[in-house]
Formats: structure tokens, C-alpha cells, sequence
């Protein structure tokens, strides 16, 4: 078979290939349909909350009165409130642990699944799916009968199995650390599926021949998975953890449905119930939707900053 002259150029560089530079140009052009989709979807609500932050955006225009562009005034206003700095740093705290908490829990019951029989893991992963599939507000109705103060399980139990007696008729979201703390239940309830069954389908992966090479030189357990495990699947806990960052960050419903229970708004408002509350003034909730975008990147801008120098040692 006849080999394929490949083209040089006169100035002396690289030989090209036109038929590897045309399957080149043909695989980025199937991405221009889907990049198109995309920025139509994402960019425009994007420009356009960005441009209404820049004005005053309220009740009146939307029958059509002519929005007022005030500049940096809406920013000014959020960023000089003092409330305003104390939701985002409680935003920020209450993402981060509950990334945490979510990685670690979700990580234990990947390696459970590793590590069971065939009918205990697919009974576990039934009982993952049926959490993970559960809609959110049907969940909620759950979680708040089961801490009700009344006639609520968790009290019962806390009360009458436990002996803690005070417990009995305990309010959870009155107080915001006890409300904070039901709402962690919650989310992290409904996030480790999804980091549970990401872990292992990477633990899946990992070679077992590297595994027992690693037992014959005397390594344990422990050591195989720190050492051997933890470092090949890093990739995938990294994507994970990374997702995990920005859906805690941005969490909603199950803190509205719970101020909705009663709950002291003020002293529990996120960022998302935060740009709600501001439902009647768009160009204030565009504002802090934006700063909410900014925090958003710069978090995941560090952690993927952070994850590039490990991949660098």
C-alpha cells in the first residue's frame, strides 16, 4: 500500500496531514450546534441579569415603564449592608460543610458497595436511587414530619429511647444552629447518592493487579487505600467535590421550605432565599445574583487552582 506524501511547507515546519486536519475541524464543528444551544440558553439570562443590575428594575417596568440606568448604585447599596456580608460569609460556611460532610459519607458507603455481597450492594444502591430520585419537595414533607415538634419522630425517639427528656416538643427550627443543622441533614441526604455512585463507578477502575501487588509488598488495608486508591481516583473525587461546592453554594428550597415551617428568616436566610426576598426590586436581586456568580467563581476558579498543583507534583 501506497504510503501518504505528506505536505511540508517551504518555511521548514511540521509536515501536515490535510486528512487529519480536516477529521480535526470535523469533530469541533459537531461541537458548534451543542456551544450554540448552550450560549442561546445560559449567555442571554446571563447578559440580561447583568445589564439589570446596572438599573432600576422594580414592579414598574414590568408594565413597561422605561428601566433608569443608576450604575454602580444597586452594588453599592448590597455591598455597604452589613446583613448583606454576614448571609454570604453563612452561605460560604454552610457550603463548605456541607461539601465535606457530603464527600466523606458518600465516599464510606462507595467503599461499602466495593465491598459487600452482590445482594446487600444492590440493596443499597435500590435505597441510594430511591433517595436520589425522590422530588425534593416530597423529601421536605418527610424531613418535616419527622422533626416536627409535636408528634415528630426524632423527638420521640431522642425523648423516650434515649432519655433525653428535654427533647421532648424541642422546636428544630427555631434556633438557627439547630435550624442549620436539620437543614444539613437534609442536603447532605440528598447529595450523597450522587457522590456515592461517582466514587464507585471510580473505585471500579482501579486495577486490581496494582492492588495486589501493593498487598504482596505488606501494604494494608488502610494503607492500599490512601496510597494506592485515593490517588487514582483523585480525578473523579475532584469533579465531585467541585459540583458538590457549587450546588451547596447556591441551595434553596430546602432552606425556603423550612423558613416556611416557621422558621426566623432573618437569622437563617442564603444567598438564594436572600435574592428571593428581594422578588419585588429585579435590578437589587440581579446585583446580588451577580456577586453570587463571582463568589461562585472564585471558589471553584481556587479549587481548580489548587488541583492543578497537585497534578504538578
Amino acid at each position: 500500500m501506497a504510503a501518504i506524501a505528506p505536505v511540508v511547507e517551504h518555511d521548514g515546519a511540521p509536515p501536515v496531514f490535510p486528512r487529519r486536519k480536516r477529521r480535526k475541524l470535523g469533530v469541533y464543528g459537531l461541537l458548534v450546534p451543542a456551544s450554540i444551544l448552550i450560549g442561546v440558553a445560559l449567555g442571554y439570562p446571563l447578559v440580561r441579569q447583568f445589564i439589570t443590575s446596572f438599573q432600576e428594575f422594580g414592579l414598574k417596568q414590568q408594565f413597561g415603564a422605561p428601566p433608569e440606568w443608576v450604575g454602580l448604585k444597586n452594588y453599592q447599596t448590597l455591598l455597604t449592608d452589613p446583613y448583606v456580608w454576614t448571609v454570604i460569609a453563612r452561605s460560604i460556611a454552610f457550603c463548605l460543610v456541607n461539601a465535606a460532610v457530603t464527600m466523606v459519607i458518600g465516599i464510606a458507603f462507595a467503599v461499602l458497595m466495593q465491598r459487600v455481597t452482590r445482594t446487600a450492594r444492590m440493596t443499597l444502591q435500590i435505597s441510594l436511587l430511591l433517595a436520589w430520585g425522590t422530588p425534593v419537595l416530597a423529601s421536605m414533607t418527610v424531613w418535616q414530619w419527622l422533626f416536627n415538634s409535636q408528634y415528630g419522630v426524632i423527638n420521640w425517639v431522642l425523648a423516650n429511647v434515649f432519655g433525653m427528656t428535654d427533647m421532648a416538643g424541642h422546636s428544630w427550627i427555631i434556633q438557627p444552629l439547630s435550624f442549620f443543622f436539620v437543614a444539613t441533614v437534609i442536603v447532605v441526604w440528598m447529595s450523597v447518592p450522587f457522590v456515592a455512585f461517582s466514587v464507585y463507578a471510580g473505585l471500579l477502575q482501579v486495577p486490581d493487579e496494582t492492588l495486589e501487588a501493593a498487598q504482596l509488598d505488606g501494604a494494608s488495608q488502610r494503607q492500599q487505600f490512601w496510597n494506592i486508591t485515593i490517588p487514582m481516583i483523585r480525578p473523579v473525587l475532584s469533579i465531585v467535590m467541585l459540583l458538590q461546592v457549587i450546588w451547596d453554594l447556591k441551595v434553596f428550597t430546602q432552606i425556603y421550605v423550612l423558613q416556611r415551617a416557621g422558621a426566623p428568616t432573618h437569622e437563617t436566610n442564603l444567598l438564594g432565599t436572600l435574592i428571593y426576598s428581594y422578588a419585588g426590586n429585579f435590578s437589587k436581586a440581579s446585583a446580588l445574583a451577580t456577586i453570587m456568580l463571582v463568589i461562585t467563581l472564585a471558589l471553584t476558579g481556587f479549587y481548580i487552582r489548587q488541583m492543578l498543583k497537585e497534578d504538578e507534583l
